[in-house]
């Protein structure tokens, strides 16, 4: 038996967190894997980052991605226990948008504050992420007792 979660636990859980790993493909073929701060609005994830970063790169040439959210377990007062992170992982499209393309409220929240400096706005672009099929998560909506059992533990989501 899996979890029973449902996507919008999942969506609800996406949008608690802010750190992602991102998987993408170099155009000689090879993995690669960057640490990402997200935004999520309208079931994507928003990305802001340099045009001229690899990452951009890679996403222009090939938009499959991967998306790995790792999430922090702790036992109430006892923090030197070390637990497993939980995750919601997916594979999706990514493109690469410009600033002009978002929202503003979108814009505020991915910038922090970045926005009022008209260099920095003319060097940033916005990877959007749409996940596709199904989240499949691992320790997402159960108990620290039942992540023991990887059976009880593991979840297949449809993303809508």
């Amino acid at each position: 038996m899996t979890s029973s979660l449902t996507s919008q636990e999942v969506w609800a859980e996406l949008d608690k967190q802010l750190f992602a790993v991102l998987g993408m493909v170099t155009a000689e073929n090879e993995s690669r894997t960057v640490g990402v701060v997200y935004v999520v609005r309208d079931h994507k994830l928003y990305v802001a980052t340099g045009k001229e970063t690899w990452k951009v790169r890679h996403v222009t040439n090939n938009p499959h991605v991967s998306v790995t959210v790792p999430i922090a377990k702790r036992i109430p007062l006892m923090p030197f226990i070390r637990i497993p992170a939980a995750t919601i992982t997916f594979s999706g499209r990514a493109a690469v948008r410009e600033l002009n393309e978002l929202d503003e409220s979108l814009l505020q929240a991915l910038l922090r504050g970045l926005q009022e400096l008209p260099e920095t706005h003319e060097s940033i672009c916005i990877v959007e992420i749409v996940p596709e099929k199904e989240f499949i998560t691992y320790g997402v909506g159960v108990s620290l007792m039942t992540m023991r059992n990887t059976q009880m533990a593991r979840g297949r989501v449809p993303v809508a």
